[in-house]
This record gives structure tokens, sequence and C-alpha cells, in this order.
């Protein structure tokens, strides 16, 4: 009898332990992977196919020039690339289209969204207007406005017939040009994003401040404009980001012979004569001065305000 319960022990013994042991799945979830975590594989592995090889392989290839290793970067900075012009120059001129049109957009935005939160009579065909330029297309609006700012242009024509002006004015081919162009397609952009932020700000602070005292001047620059700067920062990050790789509006509007060479054409210029590691050096260059403005622009807002990203609303 002994023998046959320690045999029934040993063959309910494995069964009993197998009953208890942990499947795979108990095992992955105190590992910390859900099922939730599986969901993000699809997009990790794009951004692995699409974004970290081709990012890896540009680089790479910047640094196998004809001349050795950092040549193509040698080339860059010495001016030596097709047809002899000025890439130095290229970046400060990229540099000034990219941040003058950003503040100019977040400028514009603020005050047009801060005021489209509120009671606005026609609210939907206000914001219908302002969107329209992004329905359009960036090759459409600068093709529109060659034909519209031109020296022979209907604006030049309608100024010169009516004796405004003795000369056609000069709005095209030029800095001014592409200014405008970036201005017209990246105001409804950064519109839409200022309003997502200022939608979400509760007016009851305001309210309040008024109890207490505060006049409409103290009300913005100590409660509401704190609660904007976060969404601010990220418009005109976003906007910087899109106004920096201009590349139709600087070919159709612009100048390339020198005063809208921006880096986008430099970079498809010797792309278009098969000098691929210079035309990946000018990408990396465009790549690490983004990267760096943007730093220095989420550092400068870490400095004027760490409180509340968000107004409270809802």
């Amino acid at each position: 009898m002994r023998a046959s319960g320690h045999s029934g022990a040993a063959a309910a013994g494995p069964d009993h332990a197998e009953a208890y042991r942990p499947r795979w799945r108990d095992r992955a979830r105190q590992r910390g992977v859900t099922p939730t975590l599986w969901l993000a594989v699809p997009g990790v592995v794009f951004m692995v196919v699409f974004f970290v090889y081709p990012l890896g392989y540009g680089v790479g290839l910047s640094l196998q020039g004809a001349d050795g290793w950092y040549s193509a970067y040698h080339d860059f900075f010495a001016d030596r690339l097709v047809n002899n012009h000025g890439s130095r120059e290229s970046i400060l001129v990229t540099l000034e289209l990219a941040l003058a049109a950003s503040i100019i957009n977040v400028a514009l935005a603020v005050p047009i969204s801060y005021r489209m939160r509120r009671r606005v009579r026609a609210k939907r065909t206000i914001m219908a207007i302002v969107l329209v330029p992004m329905t359009l297309g960036t090759v459409f609006v600068a093709s529109a406005m060659k034909e519209f700012l031109g020296p022979s242009g209907w604006l030049n024509r309608a100024l010169l017939n009516t004796g405004v002006i003795d000369q056609p004015l000069q709005l095209v081919g030029n800095f001014t040009g592409v200014l405008l162009s970036l201005v017209f397609t990246g105001l409804p952009f950064a519109f839409l994003l200022m309003v997502g932020y200022t939608s979400g700000i509760d007016p009851s602070l305001e309210q309040a401040a008024a109890v207490c005292g505060a006049r409409p001047a103290q009300r913005f620059w100590l409660v509401t404009f704190p609660l904007l700067l976060p969404g601010m920062t990220i418009t005109f990050c976003l906007s910087f980001v899109l106004a920096f790789g201009v590349f139709p509006s600087a070919t159709l509007v612009g100048n390339d012979a020198g005063p809208t060479r921006v880096l986008s054409k430099i970079a498809y210029t010797e792309y278009s004569y098969g000098h691929y590691p210079t035309a990946s050096a000018t990408a990396v260059v465009m790549a690490v001065v983004q990267l760096a403005v943007l730093g220095l622009v989420l550092w400068g807002r870490g400095l004027f305000h760490r409180g509340p990203t968000s107004g409270g609303k809802g």
C-alpha cells in the first residue's frame, strides 16, 4: 500500500507542478512585455526601416568623400561644390528664412487663435479662410505668387496704372518673395496648433485674476502667456523645421544665384550631379543646424517657464 501510495504521489506530482508552473504569457507580463507593448512593434519596425537605416546610411555616405574621410564636409565649408556657389553663406540664408518665417507665423497665429477661442461671428468661415492655403500646396502657392507679385504681375500693373509707383516692386526673385511664400503656407499650420493650446486654457483663470484686480495686460502676461508659452514653443519648433527644408518656394519665387540659395537646393544640386557624399554631407549639416536651434529654443523655454503645460480646462 505504501508503494502504491508513493507511486500515486509520484504520478500526480508532475501534473501538480505543471499546473502551477507559470505560463509564457505570465512570464512575459512579469518582465513588462504586455499585449499593449506588442502594438508598438509595427511602428518600431517602420522607424528602423524608413528612418534609422536611411539616416545611418546617409551619415556613412557623407564620410566617403573622394579625398578620404571628412573630405565632403571640407568641400562643403570650403565652398568647393557645383558651380562654386557659397555653401557657408547658404547656412545663414536658410537660417534667416526659417527663423523669420517661424517668428512671423507664431506672432500672427497667437492673437488669431486667442481671439477665436471665444464666441466670434462667422467663426467657421474665418477658420476655413485661414486654412485654405494648406489645401493648395507649396508649388501652387509659389507659382501663383510669382504671377501675382512679379514685375509684370497683377499687383505691379495695378499700382503702375494708378500712379502709386513709378517702377515695379521687387517682390519675387529675392528674400522677400520666399519669406512671403513661407508665411502664406506656414501660417495655417501654426494657427491649427495654437488653436488647440488656446482652447485648453480655462477662462475662469482670467476671471479670477480680474476679480483680484488685475488689468487686461496683467492678466495676459501673468496668467495667459505662461500657459501659452509651451504651445508657442512647440509651434515655433515645428514651423522652423518645415521652413528650414524649404525647396519649392526658394526655387520658384527665389533666386538660386545667391540671395535665396538654401541648403536643400545645394543638396539637390549635388545629388543631381552624382556627388552623393557632398549631398549627404549637406543633409547632415542641415540636421545638425536644426537640432542646435531646436535645442536652444527648448532650453530657453525651460528658463522662462517650468510650470504646467495646460490651463486645466476640462
